[in-house]
């Protein structure tokens, strides 16, 4: 298995003095459990429990000392306690006083690296199931990225050039035609995995049902009502075609269901984080607070699931800008799947920008937060004078800069406006999209 990211952050978490106990988030298949397999292989010892193994829940049947426990592990595990020991407890959400025991790992067992996760954790992280406040930590981790992608197919000194925005003039094309298979597949570690050993895109048909079928199934284990589950097996049949859209709750996809039920079925959905619910801010000043009343963008957790899902493959074969396939939805799909995909917080979220008034609609599709400023970006081909809804938006705010994503290499324009005003308008590539947050400074 190639390796993920996200490992460097954990390494980082190894070695803190105020480390606790880590709880990794993420969807299912998403790669939780072989990212740490592969990072328990840093230490001198990895002991690893799944709690779906009756087994290793037999462990937690019964609340004991911490110390105890911890004994009783190192045991069944035939381990010594010496050198560095990873503690990791998978299905965390089987046994609450698994759960209660991370609160004693980091008081009385701080030497101790303890990291738990969960398939089903995200939709129980409520009255159900409550991890002890101020001692854990959490890591998000999505989908693997475009540098990730390229890592996997081997190519190492590509996926550095993207990381430092460096990528030569002449490898433009070489490396649009990559991110374009990227697009097309998705970052779903399996399916990067397959593509990376045979190269075969039509292989990847069967992972995509396994997967699509594991989601299905996993809404029979969700504690809702058999009214709420119908709903969001409507959602995960159906909503894929509305992926990068504005959507409205009441009849979702031509249905019946009211604007509650799908409401209800879609934050479901969202605690799982298979799809997150981008909502507009009006606003041209920071802070831009969103605006729950308004109708919110739908974006899944992976591009290349909605490709097949909604029977879109097709469109973007041979596509030389993938900003011509879907009416433009896939290219801002993967554009917003990109700008998150680097971060490991799992209180990420993305927002956008409208001006609704009578006969006139106007949206700016992401505005980026980076410890710099925010970023108004457009993933849009075609000529300046095409990004109306962005002069609209530069013309009231204070942003000095924009960027527009599309499949032409770098260029940089100063745009003035009708009143005057002049503002930045970066080109970049679409195989930027992930960097921009650790580069923009590079970038002005």
């Amino acid at each position: 298995m190639f390796e993920r990211v996200a490992i460097n952050w954990l390494r980082d978490w190894k070695n803190r003095e105020d480390r606790k106990p880590l709880v990794v988030r993420g969807a299912r298949q998403v790669g939780k459990t072989s990212l740490i397999q592969n990072f328990g292989k840093e230490f001198d010892h990895f002991l690893s429990f799944n709690l779906e193994n009756p087994d290793d829940l037999s462990l937690f049947s019964s609340e004991m000392p911490v110390k105890e426990l911890f004994s009783l592990m190192l045991s069944v595990r035939h381990v010594k306690n010496s050198g560095s020991i990873l503690v990791f407890i998978d299905e965390i959400q089987n046994s609450k006083f698994a759960i209660k025991v991370l609160r004693y790992f980091y008081e009385e067992l701080p030497q101790v690296h303890v990291i738990a996760a969960g398939s089903l954790l995200e939709t129980m992280l409520n009255k159900q199931v409550s991890f002890p406040v101020g001692r854990v930590e959490y890591m998000a981790l999505r989908p693997c990225t475009f540098v990730e992608f390229l890592g996997a197919i081997g190519e190492k000194n590509l996926a550095e050039m993207v990381v430092a925005m460096a990528v030569p003039e002449v490898l433009h094309d070489r490396m649009m035609s990559l991110f374009n298979k990227y697009t097309l597949i998705g970052g779903m570690p399996e399916v990067v995995a397959h593509y990376a050993k045979h190269g075969d895109v039509v292989a990847l048909d069967r992972i995509y049902q396994t997967l699509l079928a594991g989601y299905m199934d996993d809404i029979e284990k969700y504690k809702q009502g058999e009214s709420t589950r119908n709903v969001l097996r409507f959602i995960m049949q159906k909503g894929w075609q509305s992926a990068a859209s504005r959507i409205v709750f009441e009849r979702f996809g031509n249905s019946n269901y009211k604007s509650r039920e799908i409401g209800e079925a879609m934050r479901t959905l969202q605690k799982a984080m298979l799809v997150e619910l981008v909502y507009p801010t009006t606003e041209t000043t920071i802070p831009f607070a969103e605006d729950l009343r308004k109708r919110p963008k739908l974006m899944w957790l992976d591009t290349g699931l909605v490709n097949y899902a909604a029977g879109v493959q097709s469109e973007l074969f041979g596509k030389s800008d993938i900003a011509d396939a879907w009416r433009g939805g896939i290219a801002e799909h993967i554009v917003g799947q990109e700008l998150i995909g680097q971060s490991n917080s799992f209180l990420e979220h993305r927002s956008f920008w409208v001006r609704e008034e009578k006969n006139s609609q106007a949206e700016v599709d992401f505005l980026y937060k980076t410890r710099y400023g925010t970023i108004p970006i457009e993933v849009k081909a075609g000529h300046n004078a095409h990004l109306k809804s962005l002069q609209l938006f530069m013309q009231k705010t204070s942003c000095k800069s924009a960027v527009r994503f599309w499949c032409k290499p770098s260029a940089t324009d100063t745009i003035e406006l009708p009143d005057g005003k002049r503002f930045t308008l970066h080109n970049l590539p679409y195989y930027y999209s992930g960097q921009l947050g650790a580069n923009w400074e590079k970038v002005q």
